[in-house]
């Protein structure tokens, strides 16, 4: 005689649990997003295991793997646990101001741009709202990684995600010390930096380097160039033009300062056009909490 197995409305934060952990694949990260100790976690699930007699989830020492029973265990509650969201987003809707904490993922330099200038302000309008920011380099999935919205290029940005334009065009500027140019001469046409020492960056997620990208009788094209130093930060490669060792090609809000005091002197300006600059992004979902909506709103407002 089949069992019938009930889980009380107390097994609803285990079931929560359990959901993250599987979407995530790793208790510290699942942990993370949920704020609490990954042996905490652990027993949670375990406890949760006890409690229905099944084995939910396969442990080894670099994953975490969901039984087959789990799988279907997963599939039954994840519409649910969705449905419960989409109810707290609602009624969250109802207070006189949004609470809670936002989770946003975005690189330093858009930290830097969009966000800390107006960041005071936001705070101040909305004393119930915390929010963590990643400063991260690579591409991070930021469903799977429990954020609430990113910020990025975008011509990075994945398709599945709803974006929008956050600040104006941006505009690169290629540019070396004046003592590095006198020394090995002013590039005229990118061609020319076949002969300079190029400052190369390499991104973090995919390992590749960046192709520095000119335009030309309205056509965009890209130079794979070489050079003696590489980085992952784009700080440190700034850096690095200061001190007079090689060419960098950078986004001009990085050097503007050093361009206008004459610490850094700008080169192959005609070959550089504007661009679409930053996006923020976030899921296709037909809720959005009022929380995200009013930092959206702030920033695009902000940096119009």
């Amino acid at each position: 005689m089949k069992q019938n197995l009930k889980i009380d409305p107390a097994q609803l934060p285990a079931l929560l649990a359990f959901e993250r952990v599987a979407r995530h694949g790793n208790f510290s990260k699942a942990a993370d997003e949920m704020g609490v100790s990954p042996s905490a976690l652990s027993q949670t699930i375990r406890n949760l295991e006890a409690r229905t007699g099944i084995h939910l989830l396969n442990r080894t020492t670099r994953r975490v793997n969901v039984t087959e029973a789990g799988m279907r265990l997963l599939s039954g509650v994840t519409p649910g646990l969705a449905q419960i969201e989409a109810a707290l987003i609602d009624l969250e809707d109802l207070r006189e101001q949004p609470a809670g904490t936002l989770r946003i993922n975005l690189p330093r330099l858009a930290y830097r741009i969009i966000i800390a200038p107006h960041l005071a302000g936001f705070m101040a309008a909305y004393p119930d709202l915390h929010v963590e920011f990643r400063l991260d380099e690579g591409l991070s999935d930021i469903v799977g990684e429990g954020f609430d919205a990113g910020i990025r290029f975008g011509e990075c940005v994945a398709r599945d995600m709803v974006a929008s334009k956050i600040g104006g065009n941006r505009r690169i500027a290629v540019a070396a010390t004046p003592d590095y140019l006198d020394r090995h001469g002013r590039p005229q046409v990118p061609e020319d930096l076949f002969h300079h020492n190029c400052l190369r960056y390499r991104f973090i997620s995919s390992g590749r380097l960046y192709a520095w990208e000119f335009t030309r009788d309205g056509r965009e094209f890209e130079i794979g160039l070489e050079g003696r130093l590489v980085y992952n930060d784009i700080y440190d490669m700034v850096d690095a033009a200061r001190l007079g060792l090689g060419i960098v090609h950078i986004t001009e809000d990085v050097i503007k300062d050093d361009l206008a005091s004459g610490v850094l002197e700008r080169v192959l300006d005609d070959w550089c056009t504007p661009f679409d600059g930053f996006f923020m992004y976030y899921p296709n979902r037909a809720w959005m909490p009022r929380k995200l909506r009013v930092f959206i709103d702030w920033f695009q407002q902000a940096n119009r």
